[in-house]
This record gives structure tokens, C-alpha cells and sequence, in this order.
């Protein structure tokens, strides 16, 4: 189980409706739940765009996993191009 930190710290509402809760979280995302009137709960977010999300899918989870622990036990080597097949061009075939 993790530490709970019980900090509390008195902040002022600003004219605009703001709150800062410092330099320290610049630029992060939050999450700002309201259990109760009153009662505000923030928590740092991580957000995943959608175009992303099929990357975090138990499946390709598992796969990538699969992939990275293959690429850390198999040594690279060069590859000869010579021996690669190109793929033949449909349609018809572009002048030099």
C-alpha cells in the first residue's frame, strides 16, 4: 500500500475563478471531481488521445511486451539489401 501524505495548504479563490497550486504542476493535467457540494477532489491525469488508445489494449500490450523482451535478447545485425525482394509496382512503370 502506498504513503498517505495528509498536507493541507489555505488557498485563496481569485477573482477570476482560479486557484494555483503552484509551479511545481505547470503544465500538467488534472482531474477535478466534486463528490459533494463544497468538497473538490484534484488528482494529476495522464490523458490518452484517441488516435493512441489501441496502443493500451490488453492485446497489444501483450504483443509489444512480447516484442520489446524479443529485441533485448536478439542482437542486431546489418542486413543485406541485395537479397531483399522489392514488391512489384502496380500500373504502369515510371520513366527514369
Amino acid at each position: 500500500m502506498g504513503v498517505v501524505i495528509d498536507h493541507q495548504v489555505i488557498k485563496s479563490i481569485g477573482s477570476s475563478g482560479q486557484i494555483s497550486l503552484g509551479k511545481e504542476h505547470a503544465g500538467r493535467q488534472v482531474l477535478v471531481e466534486t463528490p459533494e457540494p463544497g468538497v473538490w477532489v484534484i488528482r494529476t491525469a495522464t490523458v490518452v488521445p484517441d488516435n493512441e488508445k489501441w496502443m493500451h489494449t490488453p492485446t497489444i500490450k501483450k504483443d509489444l511486451s512480447a516484442a520489446l523482451a524479443w529485441a533485448q535478447k536478439t542482437p542486431a545485425k546489418a542486413s543485406d539489401l541485395s537479397k531483399l525482394k522489392m514488391a512489384k509496382a502496380r500500373g504502369s512503370k515510371r520513366k527514369a
